[in-house]
């Protein structure tokens, strides 16, 4: 039997995965996966090389000669019909603001201009993903958030992604819901967290993992910065799930990593809001996005 396989990739504001994936199977083949992490405000062509060093020792490693196409779970503002990005004032890919990332790409990997090449928002991705991987899900309403670099949702109806009508915000975004004195994602981020870090200890911190260090360290104002953030995430999401009669929402992303510290404050949020929808956390949030992205070449 002839498989076709295609690869994913999982580009974040940090990071690059990528993997091949038997298509037929919905599979990540042995040896595939792999992982770089990188400053996606390089200008464009050193982080196009660094993808490309990727997504070619991925191909290597499967040793699979038949790749069919390639899927991209990207965060937005992004054209994903046209392979355009409007990412701006986001602390990520300052340099690539309305250029093809599709003409880019294939032109750095060497491959023909009419290569297939899918992009999709990287929560819809993860949420699609999440679905295969937990097959109880196709039955449900999911709604998946992923929490990193940016805030990004998606609404799943029986496996289907929903990003219209009443029952979900517009697009099926939450990182530009009007919150406080800002959006959403002024406080439900990476830069939220260190932004209120910093306003509680007068204290500049790098990263997140800086932030998720001391907490575990017992930094009791980062352990407040994470516990409040579980009671914004809450908060932003619970009118959407009640609109969108949620069965389960799955967190997934970099700071999902540190539920430990902030799912507690979440779910007693929820709960005080009389919703009893289940809350889980991912346990591999990349490769869902791999197989979510992937799922799209084969819809």
């Amino acid at each position: 039997m002839n498989t076709s396989h295609a690869i994913g990739l999982d580009i974040g504001g940090t990071h690059i995965t990528a993997a091949v994936i038997n298509k037929a199977e919905m599979k990540v083949l042995d040896f595939s996966l792999c992982k770089e992490s990188f400053d996606s405000n390089l200008p464009a062509d050193q982080v196009m090389n660094i993808w490309k060093k990727v997504i070619s020792t991925s191909i290597e490693n499967s040793r699979v000669k038949d790749i069919t196409g390639i899927a991209i779970c990207m965060p937005g503002p992004f054209d994903y019909k046209n392979g355009i990005c409007w990412i701006k004032g986001q602390s990520k890919y300052e340099h690539f603001y309305g250029l093809n990332i599709r003409e880019l790409l294939l032109k750095t990997l060497g491959f023909p201009a009419d290569f297939p090449v899918l992009f999709e928002n990287d929560a819809v991705c993860f949420g699609k993903g999440e679905v295969f991987k937990q097959q109880e899900n196709l039955s449900k309403k999911v709604m998946a958030v992923t929490l990193g670099t940016g805030l990004g949702a998606c609404f799943i109806d029986k496996g289907t992604s929903i990003s219209s009508g009443n029952s979900v915000p517009a697009d099926g975004e939450i990182y530009n819901l009007s919150y406080k004195d800002g959006i959403a994602e002024d406080y439900v981020s990476v830069r939220g967290l260190l932004s209120h870090y910093k306003s509680l200890s007068d204290t500049d911190l790098n990263n997140g993992l800086e932030l998720y260090n001391r907490a575990k360290n017992g930094d009791r104002q980062a352990i407040l910065v994470f516990e409040r953030m579980g009671e914004e995430l809450a908060t932003v999401v619970i009118p959407w799930i009640k609109n969108f009669a949620a069965d389960h929402i799955i967190i997934g992303g970099k700071i999902a990593n540190a539920s430990d510290l902030f799912l507690s404050s979440f779910n007693k949020t929820i709960q005080k809001s009389g919703s009893k929808i289940e809350a889980s956390i991912s346990n591999d949030n990349e490769v869902a996005a791999l197989l979510g992205a992937v799922s799209f070449l084969c819809d």
